[in-house]
């Protein structure tokens, strides 16, 4: 496996990892490591790290520096947490409910990652987000736009899952002003519970989602790229979300018209 550590800022570091479809189509994967105001650090997702990126994590932390904390934040990210458990076997391990069902032999901590006493412990560094009016697990496992949003405050950095996707185009579409795009993942008119309301509910999260972080300067997001403050010649993150909610609206509506 090949790794890239990427410095956000000095406090966070996100790590672009390899995931690939039938072991041919590679739509790469991630996760973070985060230093906290006490100094420990935390990891936001698991990933099977390679012996160049642990010795770079290991750089990082120092000789000293202390891993606290595995903190896996999206129900179907689920291939590297044993091998991330193994490599940190001292780090406090948490997931949400579908990791602790799937993995019941591993040492999780009670609270899970979707839940409040989770991000209370954690709420001095970070503030989440759980997406509202959507199957937070879905049971269509191909399903897989929820995630636990987080934010690390010092940095001003998103880190983000399915949830929100990233792609910066080709150079010829650039040619077209056409240069980037920051957008929901596709799946959202099939992750939206079936009931009256939903569509109501995602829009409310997704506005005060937008309204509380919008001094958030770089995002994360796993499977296709970072939108990071030094290289980002557009709209702010916060106007970029705006956009996104916006096209979601014929899906909302759509939705509104069949279950109210």
């Amino acid at each position: 496996m090949k790794e890239d550590i990427i410095e956000v800022s000095g406090d966070f570091w996100n790590i672009r990892g390899s995931f690939k479809i039938g072991g041919v189509v590679d739509i790469k994967t991630h996760a973070s490591l985060v230093r906290r105001a006490n100094g420990n650090f935390v990891f936001l997702d698991s990933y099977s790290l390679g012996s160049k990126a642990r010795a770079q994590v290991a750089d990082i932390v120092g000789r000293d520096g202390v891993i606290e904390a595995i903190l896996n934040v999206h129900p179907f990210h689920t291939v590297h947490v044993a091998k991330m458990h193994e490599l940190y076997p001292k780090a406090r391990l948490y997931g949400t409910a579908r990791h602790l069902a799937l993995f019941p032999d591993l040492p999780w901590e009670t609270a899970h990652t979707e839940d409040n006493e989770l991000h209370k412990l954690y709420e001095d560094d970070f503030a989440f987000s759980v997406p509202a009016g959507v199957d937070f697990i879905s049971a269509n496992e191909k399903i897989h736009f929820s995630s636990v949003l987080v934010k690390h405050n010092a940095s001003r950095t998103i880190h983000v899952d399915d949830t929100f996707m990233y792609v910066e185009f080709p150079r010829a579409l650039r040619l077209f002003g056409i240069r980037d795009s920051l957008s929901f993942h596709p799946t959202l008119s099939m992750a939206l519970e079936k009931r009256a309301g939903a569509a109501a509910d995602f829009r409310a999260w997704a506005g005060t989602l937008i309204a509380d972080w919008q001094d958030a300067e770089n995002l994360c997001a796993a499977h296709t790229g970072l939108l990071l403050a030094r290289d980002n010649t557009g709209a702010s993150i916060s106007r970029r979300m705006q956009k996104a909610l916006r096209k979601c609206e014929p899906k909302l509506r759509i939705h509104e018209l069949r279950y109210g």
